[in-house]
């Protein structure tokens, strides 16, 4: 009896806790989730059904991972006291974004294995593991999507992952080229350069379509920048609003990374096979992104370099 009531008593502290902590700072996030006392009392009748890792039955494949993935969200998602994602299980359990940056076309031929579908690449090999996280590992986590920024540096290429001001990540970037362009798409001629401003993060594609913005045409296969030709990989997409207005901006994968560090694409802010797995999970619905054109680079204060006006915006 006396253990009972321990336990339950502890159980309520830790979630007072929880509360405090997880609402202690105002959550721009749309889906990171959000805790409400009628979740911590189903959580605290169902608590023996919570198990404390998913074991991994069969081999889960590329093509197959956000259905799995989607799928123990639906199934945990009501056991526990926070909603449970698909951004917090992943961080909570770091090696699966190693892996996944793994199936990296370039990656993979660093190690001579040459991959025509990306796809069929398994991700979450049977007998392997997911921990589910507690109730304060997942609002350390919660509290960490709540103060991450992106930040672009157009004519410098690069995109940052800033964390409560600390640099977590740094990586190459393509932007739009420096030209005006016809596009099916929007039916009319574009300004292709990459749009300046801040903005959020608004929407997630994760089984994207392939479509050439100039003509309209849909494709499936990408030549590579070692002239061999593969399926199109399955990786996600980033929308992003700025200035409150969209404007099908993306975040996306480049199949050929020598483009990167170049005004190259139609807008869109191009990325890394492997980097856009990091850049993804780092980027729930509602992550605050600024997109600057900053001809100087400085550090400590010290100006480090001048960087070529790709735009032409300082005359």
């Amino acid at each position: 009896m006396f253990r009972f009531i321990y336990v339950r008593l502890l159980f309520v502290i830790s979630c007072m806790v929880f509360l405090i902590s997880c609402h202690s700072k105002k959550q721009s996030i749309v889906e990171i989730g959000q805790v409400d006392f009628m979740k911590i009392s189903q959580h605290y009748n169902n608590a023996s059904k919570v198990p404390k890792r998913i074991n991994i039955s069969e081999n889960i494949r590329v093509g197959t991972y956000f259905e799995f993935m989607d799928s123990l969200v639906r199934k945990y998602d009501t056991l526990m006291p926070y909603t449970l994602s698909e951004h917090l299980l992943v961080r909570h359990n770091p090696w699966i974004m190693d892996t996944l940056a793994n199936t990296d076309y370039y990656r993979m031929i660093a190690r001579d294995s040459f991959v025509y579908n990306q796809r069929q690449m398994i991700v979450l090999p049977k007998g392997s593991h997911l921990i589910i996280p507690d109730s304060l590992s997942a609002c350390t986590i919660l509290e960490n999507f709540a103060n991450t920024e992106i930040d672009i540096n157009i004519p410098e290429f690069k995109l940052r992952i800033y964390q409560d001001s600390i640099l977590l990540y740094t990586f190459p970037v393509r932007v739009g080229q420096h030209r005006e362009r016809y596009l099916k798409f929007g039916d009319r001629i574009t300004d292709l350069r990459t749009k300046i401003g801040k903005g959020s993060i608004v929407k997630h594609v994760k089984y994207p379509d392939f479509y050439n913005p100039v003509n309209g045409a849909q494709f499936y296969v990408t030549k590579r920048d070692d002239g061999k030709t593969t399926m199109m990989p399955q990786i996600p997409w980033i929308e992003t609003e700025i200035n409150n207005i969209r404007n099908g901006q993306m975040i996306h994968p480049t199949t050929n990374p020598k483009t990167l560090g170049k005004a190259y694409s139609n807008g869109c802010i191009g990325i890394g096979e492997a980097d856009a797995w990091t850049i993804y999970y780092h980027t729930p619905l509602g992550t605050k992104i600024t997109l600057r054109y900053d001809l100087e680079v400085y550090d400590e204060g010290v100006v480090l370099s001048i960087l070529r006006d790709v735009y032409g915006l300082s005359n």
